[in-house]
């Protein structure tokens, strides 16, 4: 984010080829392991400054000294002017950090303290090594701002991908690719501007910030290009829903996938089938006791078998939280073939909405009739994801 050349915000990898996917398809990605690779990472809640950007500071970075757009920029020494203009050496920050910290991982990636001051410019000034980035990264770490407001706090790692997905059908930001800060897009007064019938046609959602998007996760996305152009990025170390703070611990690491084509997709958004853990109470699978309840109260009143059912969560997005709750489930009645208001009631008394990130990002998460899953192709996922 504090690296102006990048049109999209983050560093995301290069899209992959999948032999057989093709637009109106979708692939299945099982997500086999995240490794995180940092020692450190720091992050916060920020501001935009005033002039340094051309009305999006994710998407189009300016110099407000030389007046360039997207500027080639290098580090000197550290905190949060330490990024220069190669062209007229002036500091060029994007984002400001309001509130922040620095953060330390131990060996086992299992647990991080954040940092006081001396330590966390001990580790700015050494940020290639803390960070870990990749050999072709370009991005400036963000170890160097050494942001210190909050230390001795002590978190969870909890790996996840807030990037993943395949490639949209017209360029975009890859911060962008998803409809709530998409919606920064319409109209916009940056190369990359877009009409709202543009976004709702081309984006693919691959940027959701859902902290379920993890190890042991079956993520479905939808195919909008030939060869669906899987790609990954925005590593977190831990989040809780909605990322309120703006961002959270970005990190460098390995990603391991498995990934197969779904023929014929009928919707144009992701669909998650997370761990049972991450699963709403409401919407993990019933236990033998409990359906051994639910058979006698069928006896009892005439009812003829009980559903067979599995957890499924369908992803909405839109500029706010109302509106990508009424994209999730519209979402939802189209991939199961019910309407809306059934949506709802299953949502309601068999699962929950859950905020991925805010402002517009959503899990309708509730426990679906698998013959629908399969009628789409997606029960085998289900029953392979919760044993059933």
């Amino acid at each position: 984010m504090i690296t102006p050349s990048l049109r999209g915000g983050h560093e995301v990898t290069q899209p992959v080829a999948v032999a057989g996917a093709e637009p109106g398809d979708a692939v299945a990605i099982r997500i086999r392991d995240i490794t995180v690779t940092s020692i450190a990472t720091a992050s916060g809640h920020d501001s935009s400054p005033e002039g340094f950007c051309l009305g999006d500071p994710y998407v189009a970075a300016r110099c407000p000294t030389c007046d360039t757009v997207w500027p080639e920029t290098h580090v000197e020494g550290i905190g949060q002017d330490a990024v220069k203009c190669d062209t007229c050496g002036n500091p060029v920050t994007p984002f400001r950090i309001v509130h922040g910290y620095t953060v330390t991982f131990d060996e086992t990636r299992a647990v991080g303290l954040t940092l006081p001051q001396p330590a966390a410019e001990k580790i700015a000034q050494a940020a290639d090594h803390y960070s870990a980035l990749p050999d072709e990264s370009r991005q400036h770490s963000i170890l160097v701002y050494a942001p210190s407001d909050m230390p001795g706090a002590l978190v969870r790692m909890r790996p996840f991908l807030g990037q993943l997905g395949t490639c949209p059908s017209k360029a975009m930001p890859d911060s962008h690719n998803a409809g709530d800060f998409g919606a920064f897009l319409v109209g916009a007064p940056h190369a990359y501007a877009i009409t709202a019938e543009e976004l709702a046609q081309h984006k693919t959602d691959g940027h959701m910030d859902i902290d379920a998007v993890r190890p042991g996760a079956i993520l479905i996305c939808p195919v909008k290009v030939p060869g669906a152009g899987l790609y990954m990025g925005d590593m977190h170390a831990g989040q809780g829903d909605g990322e309120i703070a703006g961002h959270t611990m970005d990190v460098a690491g390995s990603v391991t996938l498995q990934v197969e084509v779904v023929k014929d997709y009928p919707i144009d958004g992701p669909v998650l089938f997370p761990l049972v853990e991450d699963l709403p109470p409401l919407a993990r699978p019933f236990t033998a006791e409990e359906k051994a309840k639910g058979a006698r109260l069928a006896a009892q009143w005439g009812v003829d078998r009980l559903e067979e059912v599995a957890p499924v969560s369908v992803i909405g997005t839109a500029a706010n939280l109302n509106d990508a709750i009424a994209n999730g489930l519209e979402r939802a009645a189209t991939l199961l073939g019910m309407s809306v208001p059934e949506v709802r009631n299953r949502a309601t008394i068999t699962g929950a909405i859950e905020i991925g990130r805010a402002p517009g990002v959503i899990q309708v998460t509730f426990l679906a009739p698998l013959d629908r899953l399969d009628a789409v192709g997606l029960g085998g996922y289900a029953r392979e994801q919760y044993g059933l």
